[in-house]
C-alpha cells in the first residue's frame, strides 16, 4: 500500500519541493495550497504524477478552510503517514522596539505560523493515528530558538516559531505514547520568495532543503529519539 503524505503551503518554494520529493519517493500526496487554483509548479507535478498527487485549497489561518480540506482528504484516504506543517508567513523583519510596530500583522503571522499548524494537526490527527508512519514534521526555524537568539527584531516570525516549537513539545508529550513521532525542523536558509523577492544568496535551494528534511522523516533513529525534538535539516539538535 502506498505511503500517504499531506503537506501545507505547497504553492511555491519549500512546500512545492517537499511535494515533488515525496512524489519521487512513491508517496501519494495531498498538497494543501493557499491559492484557490493550482500554481504552475503544482500543475506541472500533476501532469507527471496524475494518479499520486491531489491538491486542495487549505488556508491554514481559517478554521473552516482547514476543516473542509481535512474532510475532503478523509473521503479519499484512510490514513496519513507523514504530515508536514510547512505553511508560513514572514511578516515585518525590519522594525525594532523603537519603530511603529504593526501588531495586527504580528497576530496574522502568529495565526498562520503557530496556530495554523495546530489547526491542521488536529483536523488530520485521526488519519495520522490510523497510519503506520504516524509522523508529524513542523517546519520551524532557528529564529524560534530562545537559547541562541541574537536578533533584535523579527518579532512576529521569531515569536511565532518559538510558539510552534512549544506546540511540538506539548503534542509530543501527549501523542508519543500512541506512537506518533513529532519534530520541529529548521529547514536552513532557503532560496525562497518569502521576502517578496528571491533570496538568491541563501544556502539551499528548495529542492536541496526538501531532500534533507525528507531524509529526516526516513531516519528511524532520529524520529524515535526521546530526548530531542528540535533539529536542523541535517538532524543536528537546536537549543529550545
Amino acid at each position: 500500500m502506498d505511503k500517504v503524505a499531506c503537506v501545507t503551503g505547497t504553492d511555491y518554494g519549500l512546500g512545492l519541493a517537499l511535494t515533488a520529493g515525496l512524489l519521487n519517493k512513491g508517496y501519494k500526496v495531498f498538497a494543501g495550497r493557499y491559492n484557490t487554483e493550482d500554481t504552475v509548479g503544482l500543475a506541472e507535478l500533476k501532469g507527471r504524477y496524475a494518479d499520486k498527487l491531489m491538491t486542495v485549497h487549505m488556508d491554514v489561518s481559517q478554521d473552516k478552510s482547514v476543516r473542509a480540506a481535512a474532510a475532503w482528504i478523509g473521503e479519499r484516504t484512510g490514513k496519513i503517514d507523514l504530515l508536514i506543517n510547512n505553511a508560513a508567513r514572514l511578516g515585518d523583519i525590519e522594525s525594532t522596539i523603537y519603530d511603529e510596530l504593526q501588531f495586527q500583522e504580528m497576530l496574522d503571522v502568529y495565526n498562520v505560523n503557530a496556530i495554523g499548524s495546530l489547526r491542521v494537526t488536529q483536523a488530520h490527527l485521526e488519519l495520522v493515528l490510523r497510519s503506520e508512519g504516524k509522523t508529524i514534521l513542523n517546519i520551524s526555524s532557528e529564529a524560534g530558538s530562545i537559547g541562541q537568539c541574537y536578533r533584535t527584531n523579527w518579532f512576529a516570525y521569531s515569536m511565532s516559531k518559538a510558539a510552534l516549537n512549544m506546540q511540538t513539545a506539548l503534542l509530543r508529550n501527549q501523542l508519543q505514547p500512541q506512537g506518533v513521532h513529532l519534530l520541529s525542523v529548521h529547514p536552513g536558509w532557503v532560496q525562497t520568495h518569502m521576502q517578496g523577492k528571491l533570496d538568491a544568496d541563501a544556502t539551499y535551494t528548495p529542492e536541496q532543503a526538501a531532500a534533507h528534511i525528507l531524509a529526516l522523516a526516513d531516519d528511524p533513529e532520529l524520529i524515535g529519539r526521546d530526548t530531542q525534538a528540535y533539529v536542523d535539516l541535517l538532524g543536528n539538535p537546536l537549543p529550545w
